[in-house]
């Protein structure tokens, strides 16, 4: 009887030490978005398992594996997992990709597409960022609503912006209306393929004419006959005798049913002087010599004038201007004596200052 006590109090503390320092772990909490390979409900200390991230998420820092402690709790673990990006969108031309969230291309995440105005979208209009870090879907294409050829009025043309080829159109072109003389446009010249596949309303051609053109002064005109004129017809003036025109030579019929604007015949301007030198068309004359005295409208001359502190002469040049021609008020003409005997005591004639 004693020996079977002796024998309880030997193992009695071995169950006790045994009960207190070796228990089993129960099953880990793991980390988001971590797996555990061979997990079960029950592990017995020492067991160790290894981990890893979900697909669609990697390892960005910690250890992939937790020992079971004797004391009946998993090591401590600092495995983080994140999700997978994807790369930014590709550009999509003539439309908008619109990201959601604020990490806008992590797994899991949608991205939608859509076109401007006057496109149309090719393709998927929302993609899904994979586990593999790749979109569901490839970018689309915003591609451009087509119209077909611009309408032509009648009477008219219409000139594209760029070349066009075949029978189709693309959205924004534009191009300008025209119409065959003696038509004008009525309306916006400007025409464009809209966004909803047509073209804008075309202009009207309409018909214009001028009535007869009124003669000048002192002037003829290129022909004599009292008519209408069309739009963009023209007639020529001219000038009788020593007028001069002033102004263009041709009046066009415009399309406001007027004609532009007339010139005018300009009256030659005498030369009031009976005595001196002159420049005129580039050459020095003795004012007896000119036959006749007089010059055109707005031809220029020179008379010559005195600096008398100097004791030099100087040209000075005038314009004549329908009919007058002002002197310059330096310039004195020298009389008869001294023209006739002293002519190489002008001003034209000494040193030039």
């Amino acid at each position: 009887m004693m020996g079977h006590m002796t024998t309880l109090l030997l193992l009695c503390p071995f169950a006790f030490f045994t009960a207190v320092t070796s228990k089993d772990c129960g099953r880990p909490v793991l980390p988001d978005n971590a797996i555990a390979e061979g997990l079960q409900r029950i592990s017995n200390p020492g067991v160790a398992i290894t981990l890893s991230c979900k697909p669609g998420y990697s390892i960005s820092a910690g250890s992939l594996t937790i020992v079971c402690a004797n004391t009946g709790l998993w090591t401590k673990n600092d495995l983080k997992c994140d999700p997978v990006r994807c790369p930014y969108p590709h550009t999509m031309y003539n439309g908008e990709v619109q990201l959601e969230g604020f990490h806008q291309t992590e797994y899991k995440n949608i991205i939608s597409y859509t076109c401007n105005e006057g496109y149309i979208l090719h393709g998927h209009n929302s993609s899904e960022c994979q586990e593999d870090g790749s979109w569901s879907t490839p970018t689309p294409e915003c591609k451009p609503v087509m119209c077909g050829l611009a309408p032509i009025p009648e009477f008219g043309i219409i000139v594209y912006d760029k070349y066009v080829r075949g029978n189709t159109t693309e959205f924004g072109l534009g191009g300008t209306y025209k119409c065959l003389p003696p038509f004008v446009v009525t309306g916006n010249a400007r025409g464009q393929c809209t966004a909803s596949g047509s073209w804008t309303m075309p202009p009207e051609c309409r018909l214009v004419t001028c009535p007869p053109p009124q003669p000048i002064e002192n002037g003829y005109m290129s022909s004599s006959v009292q008519r209408e004129y069309d739009y963009k017809e023209s007639i020529k003036y001219g000038c009788n005798g020593d007028y001069r025109i002033d102004g263009v030579m041709e009046s066009t019929c415009q399309e406001t049913g007027e004609w532009s604007q007339l010139p005018s015949c300009k009256d030659p301007c005498t030369l009031g002087l009976q005595r001196g030198r002159i420049i005129y068309e580039g050459q020095k004359h003795w004012i007896e010599d000119l036959t006749p005295k007089r010059v055109f409208h707005q031809e220029i001359i020179s008379v010559y004038c005195m600096n008398k502190e100097r004791a030099c002469g100087y040209a000075v040049s005038t314009q004549c201007i329908d009919g007058q021609l002002i002197l310059p008020e330096c310039f004195e003409e020298p009389g008869v004596l001294d023209y006739k005997l002293h002519a190489s005591s002008l001003p034209s004639e000494i040193q030039q200052c």
